[in-house]
């Protein structure tokens, strides 16, 4: 194997690959990335076992092969390099690659590439696309509210609905609920769900920041495995088996109050009873309260916290119905804030004890539920 590449596409390359490499593995191999010389181009690939990234770099091959390196010790060595060429190079009957740039040099042992983990090739029934923006907002407003711990392994996941030209992304975690709707450019014949795991649509996520064209997006046959194409790379993960719960069944179909607020001003409010809500088990207590003729509705944000202190803070709203009382996680309140990115949100509130929902103004693809805090007012 023989070639060389730019520095800055290389290091750019690692990064996209780096985060898919396994951190503690009974397979050691896992730890490696795999480098392979193909026709002008340098392919790089990682794999935990559930995720595996490929990315393609741009290089002048004069040799074409393929090893794999320890991960850390190749990120690390390259991204300390100037941004000049990169000359790589692997013996003929040799584990060791030769790194040369400038009057910089490197040998690192790698493992024959023939024991790296297969990369499967994802094909099946579903294959559709999708505009990267339109994924990105999508992934970027439900994956906060997915589960972290194991107990319930679904709820780790991101359930996804593929309907005619309809892509529904739906996150629950037991205390919240997170449900966003998007349109297909490419329809698909079939309904199709699957439970796609956070961690890797949060990865999908970042590479999607430089992508401009569509996404394609594959699904094979057994619905075991998830293909995501893009420009220069791609992601497979496997996926999450088990039943979602039933999350239409979670969305009040009603309100006996409705505050439409300033969604800069909820969060300035949010985030100012966060100080003190840190220290009362993060409960911030919201109260809705109805304007007058001559007065706008209000809601009034307060936390309590008994040995330091508390504060009150108010913003003016539109409120329809009832004076309204309703208390919530402080950090659960603030994530839903911080991904929508609209001007207005609406509140909307039942009973204390009942859900409380929050809608973006202007749009009709997005709504999160928020269990309620039981408190004494």
């Amino acid at each position: 194997m023989k070639l060389s590449c730019l520095q800055q596409n290389l290091n750019k390359g690692l990064s996209i690959v780096g985060r898919a490499v396994a951190t503690r593995s009974t397979l050691p191999i896992t730890q490696n990335i795999l480098l392979t010389a193909e026709p002008s181009r340098l392919k790089l690939a990682a794999t935990n076992l559930e995720m595996a990234t490929t990315c393609w770099v741009g290089a002048k091959v004069e040799q074409e092969g393929s090893i794999t390196v320890p991960a850390r010790l190749l990120i690390d060595f390259i991204n300390s390099l100037p941004g000049d060429l990169i000359e790589i190079t692997l013996p003929a009957k040799s584990h060791t690659v030769e790194l040369k740039s400038g009057r910089f040099e490197a040998h690192i042992n790698g493992i024959d590439a023939e024991d790296f983990p297969p990369i499967p090739e994802v094909s099946g029934d579903l294959t559709t696309t999708i505009e990267a923006t339109a994924l990105r907002e999508g992934i970027a407003q439900v994956t906060f509210a997915a589960a972290v711990e194991e107990s319930r392994p679904v709820l780790t996941g991101i359930y996804t609905e593929f309907e005619e030209d309809r892509l529904n992304l739906v996150a629950a975690d037991g205390f919240r609920l997170a449900v966003h709707k998007t349109n297909l450019p490419t329809p698909v014949e079939q309904k199709t769900t699957a439970i796609i795991p956070a961690r890797t649509l949060n990865e999908l996520n970042r590479l999607l920041a430089e992508q401009e064209e569509p996404v394609g997006i594959t699904m094979n046959q057994q619905k075991s495995q998830v293909c995501f194409k893009l420009k220069d790379a791609q992601i497979v993960s496997q996926l999450i088996q088990g039943s979602f719960p039933n999350y239409s069944q979670v969305i009040p179909q009603s309100y006996t109050t409705r505050a439409v607020v300033d969604i800069n001003e909820f969060l300035r409010i949010t985030r100012i009873s966060s100080v003190f809500a840190r220290d009362a088990s993060g409960i911030v207590r919201l109260v809705i309260t109805p304007g007058s003729e001559l007065t706008p509705g209000k809601v009034t944000a307060s936390a309590q916290a008994e040995e330091i202190g508390g504060n009150v803070s108010e913003i003016d709203a539109l409120v329809d119905g009832e004076e309204a009382k309703i208390a919530f996680n402080v950090k659960y309140l603030s994530e839903v804030l911080n991904v929508v990115h609209q001007a207005q949100v609406a509140l909307e509130v039942t009973t204390p004890s009942s859900p409380g929902v929050i809608r973006p103004i202007g749009v009709d693809n997005y709504v999160h539920v928020i269990m309620p805090m039981f408190v004494q007012w």
